[in-house]
């Protein structure tokens, strides 16, 4: 039980230090290159995520980014969507509903 107790205080503290920033920080009182650096955040951390989950299969990191990993086409058509609709619950759609169909037909 202790152990959930730290982890849910630490988790406390950790969103705390977070939030302070956005709650007590104007965007207008941080330098110009800052704002501009952190603009790219939020794409920097989705296509750490998303590109090992695409190209490393089977959860034993076997890289596999050629033929027969039904992923990467379901990934790229998704970046198609994403980039002509600029719609999340469009790209999300497409590249889930590729991925199933793609998975379905091998």
């Amino acid at each position: 039980m202790n152990l959930w107790i730290i982890a849910f205080g630490m988790g406390l503290v950790t969103y705390g230090i977070r939030l302070s920033v956005l709650v007590f920080v104007h965007h207008t009182a941080l330098p110009g290159a800052a704002r501009d650096a952190l603009r790219y955040v939020t794409p920097a951390v989705l296509t750490a995520i998303i590109v090992p989950a695409v190209l490393y299969v089977d959860g034993a990191g076997a890289f596999s980014p050629g033929p027969g990993n039904e992923r990467v086409p379901a990934a790229l058509l998704a970046a198609g969507v994403a980039w002509l609709t600029k719609s999340v619950w469009a790209t999300i759609a497409a590249g889930m509903t590729a991925l199933w169909l793609l998975q379905w037909a091998t």
